[in-house]
């Protein structure tokens, strides 16, 4: 049955595109990655004193005071995976993913093989002010190819909810802060004519352990892109080097039928401020 689904998939292949969604990604991964020219100065403490005080702590337990400006990231994924509907089963994945900051900057290639044979790869960006999705099966049958305001603010959503794995936007100027309590901050992520707000919540330590957007796009299937409330559940810290890094993340959608987890990861590392070769 597979070999007879791998065939059909195939020979729908011949009338779709021959460009590589890998190729795609080392296209746009070159195109908008900021490479950094020399190292960064190092944080201080006078840099973070305008952030909430979770905030502060956070960057403070994890040692990104005194460590230099985190610029840009390469995110190491060990292994990851994705459940593509509510009460669905989890398919593993090979996730890499690159971070910059001096723009909102994010890129992620993923590869899976759908029932254990037929191999799929997808393309996740959000660069100069757009989103687009695209995904392929077998490198020819085009899955989906999404490039709309919507994606857009969905992609923004992520980059809020990774500001504190990568530092750096917490700084920017296109992120604002509000204080809630001595365990909780707000954010909000401008850029362009999008917008995205979210909550941080921290542990006792001073960890991050969860974030939260009121409203995040969700592909319904049969109402389409809808707004529905969005978690990120971040644990299991690690030590690197001097920093002190999450180690998984879980995300969630929330909807009326309850919790859909749909994505899971474990970071293998995280290499800060990758520099021209």
């Amino acid at each position: 049955m597979k070999s007879k689904i791998l065939f059909l998939m195939l020979s729908l292949g011949i009338f779709t595109g021959c460009n590589t969604i890998k190729g795609v990604f080392k296209k746009d991964l070159s195109a908008h990655f900021n490479l950094l020219q020399h190292e960064p100065a190092l944080l201080q403490q006078a840099d973070i004193s305008f952030l909430p005080h979770p905030v502060q702590r956070y960057l403070q337990v994890c040692g990104f005071v005194g460590f230099p400006r985190t610029e840009n990231a390469r995110v190491i994924w060990g292994s990851s995976h994705i459940k593509m509907q509510p009460g669905g089963k989890w398919m593993k994945l090979r996730t890499v993913q690159y971070n910059s900051v001096a723009e909102p900057f994010r890129i992620a290639y993923m590869k899976a093989h759908v029932m254990g044979v037929i191999p799929f790869e997808g393309r996740d960006l959000f660069a100069i002010g757009r989103g687009h999705m695209l995904g392929k099966v077998a490198n020819l049958l085009g899955v989906f190819d999404e490039d709309n305001p919507q994606i857009a603010q969905s992609a923004l959503t992520i980059i809020l909810a990774e500001a504190l794995l990568v530092p750096g936007y917490a700084l920017s100027d296109y992120i604002s802060w509000e204080s809630i309590d001595q365990r909780s901050a707000a954010a909000v992520i401008r850029y362009g004519d999008l917008e995205s707000r979210g909550t941080y919540y921290f542990d006792d330590n001073g960890y991050l352990v969860r974030f939260e957007a009121p409203e995040r796009y969700y592909m319904d299937a049969k109402q389409g892109n809808i707004l529905k409330p969005f978690t990120a559940y971040v644990g299991d810290y690690m030590q690197q080097g001097p920093l002190t890094i999450p180690t998984s993340l879980t995300a969630a959608w929330q909807l009326e039928g309850g919790e859909y987890q749909y994505w899971k990861g474990k970071i293998t590392r995280v290499e800060y401020n990758v520099v021209k070769d």
